[in-house]
């Protein structure tokens, strides 16, 4: 069978996640059900990893394996035909051997946007924090995560489920006007890890932890012991990169709420 890489965006909110569950309503089984209904026989449909649910994508890689060869533009437009409005495949290519949209990612990126005002047209796709927040307590905090560490302590994820050490390569903060951008890299991240660690970094930017809890707790790791949750709706999966491959360098937001003076 002929496999395809895909790119794929969408808005998950209304996605109980990636992966394909009995009665649920996920991305991954939509695009099985999108290439069944084009193409008929479909075998393997892989993503680089999961998102769980309500968290959105705004590069999401996956692989698909078909009966017979067609043409790339002739893939995205049929799965696009089929896919409901809030998934769109952005792009399909024919990849030589045997390539796997999980195991050869080399890297990956999420981006989550904080609101610090209320927006009428962005709410599915922020967190709204109403509290006013220290950015450098929350920058220099965040200078504790980078390099090799055990984030035990900002995830669920149990012992059986594998190690939970991660390379963090990057981590940045930045201002587009009322929106805050953070941004992770890592060659894979654990679950909830990365809105943990935003969740974290609020409350150290609300006053309500020191900036040398995150330090502390990548130094003595206990399971879910940072367990403040940003919620999904400010997370996207912003790129997901192969050998050879860069990162997007510019931080920009997934959407734009503008500038509002006077807005409590």
């Amino acid at each position: 069978m002929p496999r395809y890489r895909l790119m794929l965006e969408y808005d998950g909110t209304r996605f109980s996640g990636w992966q394909t569950q009995p009665g649920e309503r996920t991305v991954q089984g939509m695009l099985i059900g999108a290439a069944r209904d084009a193409f008929g026989e479909v075998g393997e449909v892989m993503g680089s990893g999961r998102t769980d649910a309500g968290v959105h994508a705004l590069a999401q890689s996956a692989h698909i394996d078909l009966r017979d060869r067609i043409a790339s533009d002739a893939l995205r437009i049929a799965l696009n035909d089929h896919l409901p409005a809030d998934v769109t495949v952005l792009a399909a290519r024919l990849e030589p051997g045997r390539f796997h949209a999980r195991h050869d990612a080399v890297s990956r990126s999420y981006l989550y946007q904080i609101s610090r005002r209320r927006t009428a047209f962005g709410k599915r796709f922020v967190w709204w924090v109403r509290d006013p927040l220290d950015l450098g307590a929350m920058r220099r905090a965040a200078l504790a995560l980078r390099g090799f560490h055990d984030f035990q302590s900002f995830t669920d994820a149990r012992p059986d489920e594998g190690s939970t050490e991660v390379e963090m390569e990057s981590i940045e903060i930045a201002e587009a006007d009322d929106l805050l951008l953070f941004r992770l890299r890592a060659g894979h991240f654990l679950r909830k890890m990365v809105r943990r660690v935003v969740g974290s970094l609020v409350e150290i930017g609300r006053g309500t932890m020191l900036v040398d809890a995150m330090s502390e707790a990548l130094e003595e790791p206990r399971r879910g012991a940072m367990n403040t949750t940003a919620p999904p709706s400010g997370l996207f999966l912003e790129s997901v990169i192969y050998r050879g491959e860069r990162h997007p360098r510019d931080l920009r937001p997934a959407i734009t709420i503008g500038h509002a003076f006077g807005v409590d």
